[in-house]
């Protein structure tokens, strides 16, 4: 194809190879059939056509890759563009003929991902440890082998001990004394071929938990049937063509035969979660409170790297029950102090949820027999009875501990144990049973033990540097038979040494009517002395609730300090409050919220802004903010008594700069986006996404996860975001709501979704369409690159055709990786290069040696830290037509953290997926827990005491999605103290 829109239905717009842009694109099809399209907006008709572009070259993009099923194909799209684009996409991502060098080869039609355009030279070149181990893996003949299990055994470690006991049984006769390794599901591994391409084998394991006496020889054996197969060979030789550049498919096969015989030993020695290894041993053990402690452990990764192989090591840490008596765990864990009474029925519930699929053991016999809890009785154990095997007539529970065992229960009220099936159930007393040491806790931690468990795991860069050196040593691979000899795997034993860079801090512009006009932040933190807003926003009715009985006089010279405040940094804050300030019971929040809320109504000066003093007990700041802003309709600024009532200035300032983004204005702005010298986003209107998805907490499988979108609308300053959010199946990482279309029998397809409705906003607001998209997605995973780029690239083109004919602006789609989502962590060589906290500094990048072998990806430590060791974000390009260099994105990232809007501080991720972060985590906090889309129809008929009349349910809940945006854009820091212990640790 000589052009790039057409042969696709005619009379396309799209740019010819020899306009504009060099060599062919590769990517998503620019072009569309012919037609007349929609402009932007219908009431203004179809909008000029921007300029052409400066000439630019297309970077190589990926091959072809079907889209995921989750694509909705059954929509209808609009005649001109979108039809054409749904099938183009399928087809292109691939590379087409061009005179240009030939690439080295792949093995498959898997999606290519741009190349590294090069490494980046701007800023203060340093060098950084990282936790970071080289790995050798010597010229070994592996083998893959499938092992299927018979019974089927669902434990890892039961399946382990088969398979170990059938090597010391077989080794020498039938595996050709090799060692293998297994995974403990369906895969084995040698470093040899095995005498045979298939063989089943028979291995006979003693039952150590059966309740017969304690000779091994009584014990009752269990047979299994091992069947090992040939899948397949994985060869190392593309492995090294892969690390040298020369290979563009990750052979993860080989990775993970790798990564197996690594984890080999631990998984013996250890208790395995995930990644993860823990054990008491390892390091230092403590309580979280409420039953449950802490492990510490270690988290060990495998990955491929421009030095090579890189075995990545991290701290870990998690929680498990205490082994403690069931009763005492109750006791601990619902603070029930007398077990002496009768549970109630609400209270058994409690119980049976926190207890069920917990493992206990009894050893009131001669050996220790354990079980899992599969709920308890509803009858106290007194009042049990049951059948003997031996016996016709009913023996009460109580009765049989006593005959037996010569036992006598204390806490006969208390129910019994439910274990075994519903037909034979078995009853075990609570006071006997002692919860198996080693059982991850996998609920939601309350806000306590989280804290506890921050505050014990929080360390500093040299402690954590230590402890992850030692961890090394614990492990010992090279004094390791199955990695060192028998697999030829050599792991150093030093952190990899890295040369990195301190990007410089951007230069921020305030008020010309301040003192200092503009700020250099040093250290990613600055303040606000002697600096004035840009643009300060105005607040006429307000007025101050105190809920906390400790503090309850300070309300009025606390209101007074603040109002002070906003003024003098350039807010228009009226001195008096509209309705009188005052005091109320922290159990009757409900009625004082919806009373001032009337109250202004009636004076008809509707509250523009709430301040709220918090109760002296946590608990409360969900509730008041799902009232405020989502029953009432209020803007709302919630105080910590003990914080407000030290009358700090920096505290003062703090909440200025909130109060002031909330109602309308902007606090700081970057100079260089001022006088338009960014490049690649100053020259044409450029728009800057960012999208995220917030799941539920592990056991609620009910809840919907929450999709979060928002875009910049102020270009070219790239200060203030609107964002919209969307409720989708759970756990579906997957945006679905980006772009949509439905059949109207009047209107015919109608259109919409979030890029769609945040694109028409920023052409409203800027009077321009976007001729750029950058797009900053978080919370991706490596192996959900491919799926998440190919749907949410479909329906970023569909949502641009459906605005307008022809219309593709240029996007670059960047995945952002926060310091949770990986385990990378860069430490200081040297003591000038750190800041306070000991860590690195604000600005250091890395695109060298631990990035990877030729994909554009880098790690940025945007972030100032005030505690515990720094968490670099990992940010990868997985598409770009808009040719960014290596230093041109990294600045623009690194300098786009500077403009969170409610504290003089940078963040360890860009504003945009920032933003987007807080607003799908608002969502979810907003709604209670309740259904999200009962919730947001809920607050859409009844935000600011409006309902929406004459509108069908699907025109009413659409209504709620955009009523829901101005929602967002005061939630958006809702989420601000929550991420700054996230940034901060």
């Amino acid at each position: 194809m000589s052009g790039r829109g057409g042969g696709r239905g005619g009379g396309g717009r799209g740019r010819r190879q020899g306009s504009g842009r060099g060599r062919p694109s590769p990517s998503f099809h620019r072009g569309g059939n012919g037609g007349r399209g929609r402009g932007l907006d219908s009431t203004r008709g179809r909008e000029p056509s921007l300029p052409p572009p400066p000439s630019q070259v297309t970077p190589t993009q990926p091959s072809a890759l079907s889209p995921p099923t989750t694509s909705t194909s059954s929509v209808s799209y609009p005649s001109s563009g979108v039809e054409s684009l749904s099938r183009e996409v399928t087809q292109k991502l691939t590379l087409e003929p061009t005179t240009a060098p030939s690439p080295p080869p792949s093995s498959s039609k898997a999606i290519r991902f741009p190349q590294r355009p090069g490494f980046g030279t701007v800023g203060r070149k340093c060098r950084v440890r990282t936790n970071h181990f080289l790995v050798g893996v010597a010229n070994r003949d592996l083998h893959h082998y499938d092992v299927s299990i018979s019974p089927e055994i669902t434990s890892k470690k039961v399946n382990r001990t088969i398979i170990e006991q059938l090597t010391k049984l077989y080794r020498a006769s039938h595996l050709g004394g090799l060692f293998p390794v297994y995974d403990g599901r369906k895969n084995l591994y040698t470093a040899g071929v095995l005498p045979f391409d298939s063989k089943e084998f028979v291995v006979k394991l003693i039952d150590e938990d059966q309740n017969h006496s304690s000779s091994s020889s009584n014990r009752k054996e269990r047979q299994f049937k091992v069947a090992i197969k040939l899948v397949s060979k994985p060869d190392l030789h593309y492995l090294q063509e892969f690390l040298r550049g020369r290979h563009f498919e990750c052979p993860q096969e080989t990775i993970q035969v790798l990564a197996v015989v690594l984890r080999a030993k631990p998984s013996e020695n250890y208790t395995v979660v995930g990644r993860s290894f823990f054990s008491p041993q390892l390091d230092r053990k403590g309580e979280l409170g409420n039953g449950i402690e802490y492990w510490m452990g270690f988290y060990q990764g495998l990955r491929p790297t421009q030095m090579g192989l890189s075995l990545n090591i991290d701290l870990s840490a998690g929680s498990f029950y205490e082994p403690l008596l069931v009763t005492d765990f109750v006791a601990k864990h619902f603070r029930h102090a007398n077990l002496s009474r009768p549970m109630s029925d609400q209270e058994r519930i409690k119980v049976k949820k926190a207890l069920k699929g917990v493992k206990v053991e009894l050893n009131h016999m001669e050996y220790v027999k354990t079980h899992k809890i599969v709920g308890i009785s509803r009858e106290p154990i007194g009042e049990l009875t049951f059948t003997l095997d031996d016996q016709r007539k009913n023996v009460s529970v109580v009765k049989y501990f006593r005959e037996r065992y010569n036992i006598v229960l204390k806490y006969a009220s208390l129910p019994a144990l439910q274990c075994g099936s519903e037909a034979k159930p078995v009853y075990l007393p609570m006071e006997l049973c002692r919860i198996v040491e080693g059982q991850r806790y996998t609920k939601k931690l309350n806000d306590q033990q989280a804290r506890a468990l921050l505050k014990a795991t929080c360390q500093r860069p040299r402690d954590r540097e230590e402890t992850i050196n030692r961890m090394v040593r614990v492990n010992n691979f090279l004094g390791d038979n199955l990695v060192d000899k028998e697999f030829g795997i050599q792991v150093q034993k030093e952190l990899a040494l890295v040369e990195a860079r301190v990007l410089p801090a951007p230069m921020l512009k305030y008020h010309d009517s301040g003192r200092e006009r503009s700020v250099n932040p040093g250290f990613g933190a600055w303040n606000m002395i002697n600096k004035k807003m840009v643009n300060g926003g105005k607040v006429d009715f307000w007025t101050c609730v105190n809920f906390s009985l400790e503090y309850a006089n300070m309300s009025k010279d606390f209101c007074h300090e603040l109002v002070n405040m906003c003024n003098s940094k350039g807010m228009v804050f009226c001195q008096s409050p509209s309705v009188p300030i005052r005091s109320a019971r922290s159990d009757r929040i409900d009625e004082a919220l919806v009373d001032i809320n009337n109250e202004s109504r009636s004076k008809n000066k509707p509250l523009q802004l709430l301040i709220v003093i918090l109760p002296d007990q946590t608990g409360s700041y969900g509730k008041i903010k799902r009232i405020c802003e989502t029953e009432l309709g209020i803007v709302s600024q919630c105080c910590q008594p003990k914080q407000a009532a030290k009358f700090s200035k920096q505290y003062f300032e703090n909440l200025s700069l909130k109060i002031n983004v909330k109602v309308g204005g902007r606090n700081t702005v970057l100079s260089d986006a001022i006088q338009r010298r960014i490049p690649l986003v100053s020259d044409y209107p450029t728009i800057i996404f960012g999208a995220d998805v917030t799941h539920p907490q592990p056991g609620e499988d009910s809840n919907s996860s929450i999709a979060a979108v928002v875009a910049s609308m102020d270009w070219p300053e790239l200060t203030k975001y609107r964002g919209i959010v969307s409720a989708q199946a759970h756990r579906e990482e997957i945006i679905q709501d980006l772009y949509k279309s439905s059949q109207d029998p009047q209107k015919g397809v109608v259109h919409g979704g979030m890029i769609r409705e945040l694109l028409v906003a920023f052409y409203k607001s800027t009077k321009q369409k976007p001729y750029r998209i950058i797009f900053y997605r978080d919370g991706v995973s490596e192996g959900q690159f491919s799926q998440v780029l190919l749907y949410e690239m479909d329906a970023i083109r569909k949502a641009c055709a459906s605005l307008q004919e022809g219309y593709m602006p240029r996007v670059t789609y960047v995945v952002v990786r926060k310091g949770k989502r990986h385990h990378t962590r860069l430490f200081p060589t040297e003591r000038e290069q750190t800041d306070k906290s000991g860590n690195i500094q604000a600005g250091t990048v890395v695109d060298t040696t631990i990035c990877h072998p030729t994909e554009f990806d880098f790690y940025l430590n945007s972030h100032a830290v005030i505690q515990g060791t720094c968490k670099p974000t990992r940010y990868h390009v997985l598409y770009d037509e808009n040719n960014f260099t290596a230093d041109i994105l990294q600045v623009l990232t690194n300098n786009l953290c500077y403009t969170y809007v409610s504290t003089p501080l940078s963040y360890l991720i860009c504003a945009s997926s920032l933003l987007c972060t807080a607003s799908s985590f608002s969502g979810t906090l907003l709604c209670g827990g309740r259904d999200f889309n009962q919730w947001l129809y809920k607050w859409g008929t009844e935000s600011n005491g409006q309902k929406f009349r004459g509108s069908t349910s699907s025109q009413h809940k659409r209504q709620c999605e955009r009523s829901n945006v101005l929602l967002l854009n005061r939630v958006c820091v809702l989420f601000l103290c929550f991420l700054h212990k996230l940034c901060n640790t």
